[in-house]
């Protein structure tokens, strides 16, 4: 089948089957006998701050046993990232148990922890309390985490960051972004003091226009860049002709879709790591598999990837919220919604979903439901059904 015209559903799972058995499965089967020493995992430039990052981050908003932040650190994913937030703060806690336990091994972690504070008092408090929770004296990276515009960056918080760097409490500060990425990377580039940026950027996001120019804009301002939400929506259905193709030219490759994503990202040079969330050691020992293989997805595979994304682009929030909300009058929180849906749809975490549903205030949800969303839907670069999601988000979480 060199070119999978016409694939049947039955020969692709034959085709997966014989995969499975072969080439897919190799690397993890190598990976899995990693027991007592780091591997050698591809490390990269983190912009121009001469620190080295491994190109694979353990994402920390899960539960992070013992067990896999050791597997981690033993596979060389010594790029740990948390926020004070996550899981309540367990997520830190449990950092701080591994090191209590392993000690020697906190050289070694590139550790990174976020804000949601909108204030310097408030960020100085988090800092603090990360501190304590990850029983360190100093973070390798502080991020304002889910900054949606730079206004939200100010003279203020630069002066923040300088001081906490002279105290040696963090060694690099920046953000990270969920929404209007291509606009908060072009801006953050010309302030000269953002060290890092952590942002949505997939398969879907990496090749418009926008983004590139803001990657560039960033690697020339020397900024270290982190890309996060790498699956870009979830995993492929294989319900057409053209995702059978992908699917299965990705198998014939050696590599999953999954791991195919996460290529894909990998082969911008300009960005340094990838953060995934990494539930369980399978997910791990795959993800660190796809890093560990040098063989580039080929240029069909790159070509079917760019397809399926610009096929399937209505089923996926690209997150320029400012573009949706700008058109209903900055009334309602699109892009927060569309979050919503995400995790539920893509990650299968309906209790993520409904959690930050829930942040949404009693007078916001009565605008949602009476909002006219004709205007943002034409101005969608995705062409989103978006009044339809927002009521099936509403039907789906408000009685919570």
């Amino acid at each position: 089948m060199p070119q999978h015209k016409g694939m049947s559903r039955r020969d692709f799972f034959k085709l997966a089957g014989t995969a499975a058995a072969g080439s897919v499965l190799a690397p993890l089967e190598a990976e899995t006998r990693l027991t007592a020493q780091e591997s050698s995992m591809p490390t990269r430039p983190f912009g121009d701050t001469g620190i080295d990052v491994p190109i694979l981050s353990l994402g920390g908003s899960q539960h992070l046993p013992l067990l896999l932040l050791r597997a981690s650190f033993l596979r060389g994913v010594t790029y740990w990232d948390v926020a004070n937030s996550y899981m309540g703060g367990n997520s830190e806690k449990r950092i701080g148990k591994y090191f209590e336990k392993y000690p020697q091994d906190r050289k070694k972690i590139f550790l990174v922890t976020k804000s949601h504070a909108w204030s310097t008092a408030g960020m100085t408090d988090d800092l603090n309390e990360s501190l304590e929770r990850m029983q360190t004296d100093t973070v390798d990276l502080f991020f304002v985490h889910a900054v949606s515009s730079i206004d939200e960056l100010n003279d203020e918080t630069k002066a923040w960051a300088e001081k906490a760097k002279a105290a040696g409490k963090i060694r690099l500060f920046g953000f990270s972004t969920h929404s209007n990425m291509a606009e908060c990377l072009l801006e953050a580039s010309r302030l000269g003091w953002i060290d890092g940026i952590m942002m949505t950027y997939n398969f879907r996001l990496m090749h418009t226009a926008r983004m590139r120019r803001a990657v560039d804009a960033c690697a020339r301002a020397g900024i270290g860049l982190t890309a996060m939400k790498t699956m870009g929506g979830g995993s492929i259905r294989t319900s057409t002709d053209s995702e059978l193709e992908m699917a299965a030219r990705f198998l014939q490759e050696g590599y999953s879709e999954a791991q195919a994503k996460l290529k894909a990202v990998w082969d911008n040079p300009q960005i340094a790591s990838i953060c995934s969330e990494m539930p369980n050691t399978t997910i791990l020992v795959a993800n660190v598999a796809a890093a560990l293989n040098r063989t580039r997805i080929s240029d069909r595979g790159s070509t079917l990837l760019n397809r399926y994304a610009s096929e399937t682009r209505s089923g996926y929030c690209a997150g320029c919220a400012r573009i949706c909300e700008t058109a209903t009058g900055g009334k309602v929180p699109i892009g927060d919604i569309m979050r919503c849906l995400m995790y539920w749809r893509s990650y299968g975490d309906r209790e993520r979903a409904a959690k930050q549903f829930k942040t949404i205030s009693p007078g916001t949800l009565h605008r949602l439901a009476r909002c006219d969303y004709s205007p943002a839907e034409n101005k969608c670069p995705q062409q989103m059904a978006i009044g339809k999601l927002i009521k099936q988000a509403i039907e789906e979480f408000a009685c919570e």
